[in-house]
């Protein structure tokens, strides 16, 4: 039996993001600040960014940028991250978004399957953008570094020579339902990565969808350390807090006493975070040295949080603590605790350990993955637990170029199917319990164990190879854990798998943790039997 939202449904306006984010503000907001760079102090109010943002689409029209074109986006948060996002999507073109710690092939990979012409990228991230660019065969004056010398110094353009010219951005006509704004990549346990197709209309429903619950008003200012390149960031953070008119102080990287100064400073209200930085905020000493009375709303996402975890801070910090769900391909948040669950819906918070209901204009089902059958609603207590189908506007448009792919996992009915296994209560409260997927998911990222397992056979001592999720005991957080049969006297020891990992993947791939056995366990025909390991 499908459940729907308890939410009343929101107006869902048919129109690109930059006309959904930008096309109504009044001369009053035009002169709130919505960007802040705590390092140099530098504030961008919103006149500047929008005049920024049409600059950046004009010259990018002007580079053969036009509606379908693809550009590659590899930049830490920065404010001009909001630029350069919002001026592809401006001009028509559509972002990929690549995670800030991949190395030279993985970005290549990205940059080919994507088929982007043009990548923007910083100085700090230069060498491993050149690489990759030169694989794909992106020349000098298409690769972008923002930070850089320039063009005439470099043969590369930097964000003088992008914007200097101050050309309008160009006139484009696209269908917002199906013209594709962004496409950030979500791995499948296959080991590929697969381009996740947000249109126009997901991102600008997902941001409607979320409003009436996030609460955000003007007068927050929202600290901004999540990544802009992650769905999480891209939506919850930048493009809320934009459509909100809310102050946006930006930080490239965590770092606990950067982020409790800045939260002092500005006078944070408002912070969007992963578990990781909740057993920080509810254990560490320094944060007695701080005033962060401001902070009004906390809000977790990314990675399961602990209930017990989540009350330590809200009480710690005397805040309202609350927990959502999502993923990519839902752009990317499908449940949610409100901010006023009383006023909302009469009652009082659910657990943290729920993701709370689904939002607006959504429908969802559990289906028993054994048997197909819709999972019946309790009368009280939980429900069994099902596979969660989530149906709504927000659901992406399919996986880039693999049909295959996009048919598994969106039914003919347009529910998506999540391969998470949940429960729901009598009044729609959802429990994620576990992943039927094999993705392994540490600190907010995702790891294909089927990727580190070909990269682990390589290795000339080892015979065969599995990799799981195990959660570690000191942090609560689930890690890759490689269970290694070595090759026949062969002597190999933990520490030299894992620093063979370490040298050719991103560091949230890396192996942590490694076992030794004789024989993986596995089925007649062939596949890993996971399970076993777990036990």
């Amino acid at each position: 039996m499908s459940f729907t939202s308890p939410f009343p449904d929101v107006e869902i306006p048919d129109v690109s993001v930059y006309e959904f984010l930008f096309g109504s503000i009044s001369d009053a907001d035009l002169d709130r600040v919505a960007l802040v760079d705590p390092k140099s102090g530098a504030e961008t109010d919103y006149r500047q960014l929008i005049g920024q943002i049409d600059a950046a689409a004009g010259a990018l029209a002007a580079r053969g940028i036009g509606v379908g074109d693809v550009v590659g986006v590899l930049s830490p948060n920065i404010p001009a991250f909001a630029t350069v996002f919002h001026g592809i999507l401006r001009a028509g073109g559509t972002a990929t978004t690549i995670n800030a710690l991949f190395t030279a092939p993985e970005i290549a990979k990205q940059l080919t399957d994507s088929g982007a012409k043009i990548l923007v990228t910083i100085s700090l991230f230069a060498e491993q953008a050149a690489a990759a660019a030169q694989q794909v065969g992106i020349s000098d004056e298409n690769l972008i570094i923002l930070d850089g010398e320039g063009q005439e110094k470099t043969g590369r353009p930097n964000a003088v020579d992008l914007l200097g010219a101050g050309l309008s951005a160009p006139d484009v006509s696209f269908d917002p339902a199906t013209h594709i704004a962004a496409l950030p990549y979500s791995s499948g346990t296959t080991g590929n990565p697969k381009g996740v197709a947000l249109s126009h209309r997901n991102l600008v429903a997902n941001v409607a969808q979320i409003k009436p619950l996030q609460g955000m008003t003007p007068d927050d200012v929202v600290i901004a350390v999540l990544p802009f390149f992650h769905i999480y960031g891209m939506t919850v953070l930048l493009n809320a807090a934009l459509y909100n008119r809310a102050r946006l102080v930006i930080m490239p990287k965590f770092d606990l006493v950067e982020f409790l100064e800045n939260i002092q400073t500005y006078k944070v209200t408002n912070a969007y975070i992963a578990p990781p930085v909740a057993v920080a905020l509810a254990k560490h000493p320094i944060v007695d040295n701080y005033d962060l009375s401001s902070l009004h709303t906390m809000m977790s996402g990314a990675a399961p949080l602990d209930d017990e975890l989540g009350k330590a801070v809200a009480k710690r910090l005397d805040l309202h603590m609350l927990q959502g769900y999502g993923m990519s391909e839902l752009s990317p948040v499908s449940h949610l605790i409100p901010f006023d669950t009383q006023a909302a819906l009469g009652r009082e918070d659910p657990p943290l350990s729920s993701t709370g209901w689904a939002i607006p204009n959504s429908e969802n089902k559990l289906v028993d993955p054994a048997t197909g059958n819709e999972v019946e609603l309790p009368a009280e207590g939980l429900s069994e637990p099902g596979e969660l189908w989530v149906k709504g506007p927000n659901v992406m448009v399919g996986y880039l170029n693999n049909e295959q792919a996009t048919a598994d996992t969106i039914d003919a009915d347009g529910f998506l199917h999540t391969g998470d296994l949940a429960q729901v209560d009598a009044e729609g409260v959802v429990y994620i319990v576990d992943r039927l997927k094999e993705l392994i998911k540490y600190k907010g990222y995702q790891v294909p164990p089927a990727e580190l397992e070909a990269l682990l056979l390589t290795h000339p001592k080892i015979a065969d190879t599995a990799v799981i999720g195990v959660v570690e005991a000191e942090t609560g957080e689930e890690i890759p854990k490689a269970f290694v049969v070595a090759q026949a006297d062969a002597e190999l020891t933990a520490d030299e798998v894992i620093e063979f990992v370490a040298g050719q993947v991103a560091p949230h791939k890396k192996v942590r943790a490694v076992e030794f056995i004789e024989q993986i366990p596995k089925s007649a025909s062939g596949k890993i039997l996971r399970k076993d390991l777990r036990k």
